[in-house]
């Protein structure tokens, strides 16, 4: 049964110059229920889900109306799908929460009911990290911690299982039925169904800016429904002789926090020219940390990281140009990647400048090229990062690493937060690279069917161990052997 009204959205129309971002949107978000907004990228979600932090895109003509009169005049808690952006990173995670439950009343209790409430309480140590320490998965619960701490009657919260593992997902669900149940109002912006089914009481379907369908989940998700992902190519039978050379190839990898926790003990694996690695495990298992070992943006470790048989070294800044394009990273934060005030479009051709020294011309003609084959309209990647949404910026991180001509790319998440056709294209393209440049890609992911659809083997990490590619699928499929 529906509670009291918390916030209203009536007729609302967000142009910014000639784009019309939102056109006509109306919806409620009630005491106890949770209010799912699903569609593609770029279909007006986030624009519609920040009007009601009185938040919008600069240089906005706004139309229609916007209440929060049954909230109580508690703010707004938010969560957003790049929650590094909003957490201060020179103050550890510990202090943040403390601070934040002292401005509203709270003490140490406060901060370990939210702590539990959002299973942070079981990650060792995190109270003395610093955000840039935490994972991805992380972030998003800590930042969900600081909104329960505020007292927020309406909360916001903008693809929350962005990086996180199927058994923490299913347990955010939850959390989520538990905070409706005490009478919060929650609006969830998700491309995974699965979420929306279990925690959604109706949902609002967005197509170009307007509100298609509304209804309860089975009815609307219905329209959303589509096959399981095909494989992008059939994972090749084992071989006992490769003709194909190691990319790279680790050993006796040991990575620490700055406080001296380890993190990676012991790991190694190898990749070769074409192959797709796919990386599982629990959020905050390590799968960033190893990820950014390898591009040279986590110096603290110990080991041996080979590329193509030659050392390398362990940071960016001991990396010449030809090592640094080598080795490219893309990052879940996609958001956080970018400089705020300049183009996309500039930002990827300033790659293909500085690391394959390509006049700014012809780099702006090949990053448009490539934006265009990733499926974002080079006119839209003309615009400062504010101008495009969480999937197009994917697409442009993408390009941005792939310009520069990789011979290892390492994928931290990036199909989290996207809509089935974005993900679909992007592994397509990711394929094509790899069987057509030999691309090796190590390729974090908690996606069965991104998995399913690119890897060749599959390698969990656990307690900061690497477990072997050749044990079972942990999503029900069985590896292909490792390469000898």
């Amino acid at each position: 049964m529906s509670g009291p009204e918390l916030a209203a959205v009536d007729g609302l129309r967000v142009r910014v110059g000639p784009r019309v971002l939102v056109d006509g949107v109306s919806l409620r978000v009630r005491a106890g229920r949770v209010t799912a907004l699903v569609g593609p990228s770029g279909s007006g979600k986030t624009t519609t889900a920040l009007a009601l932090l009185g938040a919008y895109p600069e240089g906005a003509r706004v139309s229609g109306t916007v209440s929060l009169a049954g909230a109580g005049g508690a703010p707004v808690g938010h969560v957003p799908q790049h929650p590094g952006a909003v957490l201060n990173p020179a103050r550890r995670a510990g202090v943040l929460l403390r601070d934040l439950a002292r401005v509203h009343g709270g003490g140490p209790e406060a901060v370990r009911s939210a702590l539990q409430d959002t299973e942070l309480s079981e990650v060792e140590g995190l109270l003395r990290r610093y955000p840039h320490q935490l994972s991805g998965g992380q972030q998003q619960r800590l930042v969900l911690a600081q909104a329960l701490l505020t007292g927020a009657r309406v909360i916001v919260a903008d693809e929350p299982t962005t990086g996180q593992d199927p058994g923490t997902a299913r347990r955010l669900a939850a959390l989520f039925r538990r905070l409706a149940a005490r009478g919060t109002g929650l609006l969830l912006l998700s491309h995974d169904l699965a979420l929306v089914r279990e925690a959604a009481d109706e949902v609002v379907l967005l197509a170009d800016g307007r509100a298609v369908r509304t209804g309860p989940p089975e009815e609307v998700l219905r329209v959303l429904a589509r096959a399981a992902v095909p494989p992008v190519r059939p994972a090749p039978a084992p071989t006992s002789a490769p003709a194909t050379p190691v990319r790279l190839a680790v050993t006796g990898l040991t990575a620490r926090h700055p406080g001296g926790a380890v993190v990676l003990r012991e790991v190694a694996l190898s990749l070769r020219a074409g192959e797709c690695l796919a990386l599982t495990g629990r959020t905050g298992s390590g799968k960033t940390t190893l990820g950014r070992c390898l591009a040279g943006l986590h110096p603290r470790h110990e080991g041996t990281v080979l590329l193509d048989g030659e050392p390398l070294p362990r940071s960016v800044r001991q990396r010449g140009r030809r090592r640094l394009a080598a080795v490219q990273y893309v990052f879940q934060d996609a958001r956080s990647a970018f400089a705020d005030h300049r183009p996309v479009l500039d930002q990827v051709a300033r790659a293909a400048v500085r690391l394959r020294g390509r006049t700014p011309s012809a780099a702006g003609a090949e990053s448009a090229a490539l934006l265009a084959a990733l499926g974002l309209d080079p006119a839209k990647a003309a615009r400062p990062p504010a101008g495009l949404s969480g999937g197009e910026l994917q697409r442009a991180s993408l390009a941005r690493a792939l310009i520069v001509e990789p011979t290892v790319l390492v994928c931290d998440e990036i199909t989290a937060g996207l809509d089935a056709d974005t993900r679909d294209s992007i592994l397509a393209h990711l394929a094509d690279r790899r069987d057509r440049a030999g691309l090796a890609l190590l390729f974090v992911s908690h996606d069965p069917a991104a998995v399913d659809a690119l890897a060749d083997r599959v390698a969990t990490l656990a307690d900061g161990r690497l477990h072997p590619a050749s044990t079972a699928h942990p999503f029900g499929r069985q590896d292909a052997a490792p390469p000898g």
